[in-house]
């Protein structure tokens, strides 16, 4: 088991790569805090963690709201112990247009995918230090390895998470705390089906939003959109003591689309 012993937080957990990921570190022997904003679907993962002889608890609110982003890293202390791990999976995929760009989106794209990240985090290294070590994991993009025509707002915010990756791996290095970024290309997911059929995208107006995402599949080396699972598995790599030398990396999951 890659994470015996092991006591994390991953957010956005009720669904898709969160989802799996939650399930995922729980059969390699974590304890898990899944956070999501949907109570039903987060409570469902639990279940499914603890009908498979794991251990989990949900915290369900709004990510936004600092005291709750801070309140779940605590949440798993009185839990669990810890964290050893945190996997800030949140994130938003912001407006399409640029021109009559309505600021309160982008502030919300902003805050959903850095904002939140680092509110955790910062509450989350006290805590790490005092167990000698630990991993942060974010999701980053592809959009945050090269620019994107298409969602402009995202692809900033997803910059910024591989910068704020890049130097809080230089910053805690020493204290055994690594941070990492896993990047996905096309997820099959419920966000993949969000970005597709975002009202304000030239892309998407009078296109079935399947077949939008078959043509994106279309476009990297193994002609198909990921798995939420197989962005699970990479994650899994990153938070696991296997990646014991690896910090500051931004490992896409993409098909070879940046390659």
């Amino acid at each position: 088991m890659k994470l015996k012993g092991k006591t994390g937080i991953v957010t956005a957990a009720a669904s898709g790569m969160g989802r799996a990921g939650a399930l995922r570190f729980a059969r390699e022997g974590a304890k898990v805090v899944v956070v999501d904003r949907d109570r039903e679907k987060a409570e469902a993962v639990v279940r499914q963690i603890q009908a498979d002889g794991g251990e989990a608890i949900a915290e369900c609110g709004d990510l936004c709201d600092d005291a709750f982003a801070k309140k779940i890293v605590h949440a798993c202390n009185a839990a669990f112990g810890g964290p050893d791990f945190l996997w800030a999976h949140a994130g938003h995929p912001g407006p399409a247009a640029i021109e009559g760009l309505d600021m309160a989106d982008f502030e919300l794209a902003i805050n959903l995918n850095i904002r939140t990240a680092l509110v955790s985090t910062i509450e989350a290294i006290p805590l790490m230090r005092e167990r000698g070590g630990g991993s942060i994991l974010f999701t980053g993009s592809t959009a945050g390895l090269h620019g994107s025509p298409f969602s402009p707002v995202y692809s900033a915010a997803k910059f910024g998470v591989i910068g704020l990756t890049r130097s809080l791996a230089k910053r805690y290095g020493r204290e055994g705390i690594r941070v990492n970024a896993v990047c996905p290309g096309a997820t099959d997911s419920p966000m993949l089906r969000v970005f597709v059929a975002r009202p304000d995208s030239e892309a998407a107006k009078g296109q079935d939003p399947e077949d939008l995402i078959t043509k994106r599949a279309g476009v990297n080396a193994l002609g198909r959109v990921a798995q939420p699972e197989e962005v699970a598995n990479a994650a899994l790599f990153l938070i696991s003591d296997e990646a014991s030398f690896i910090t500051g990396a931004s490992l896409p999951v993409d098909a070879g689309t940046t390659a």
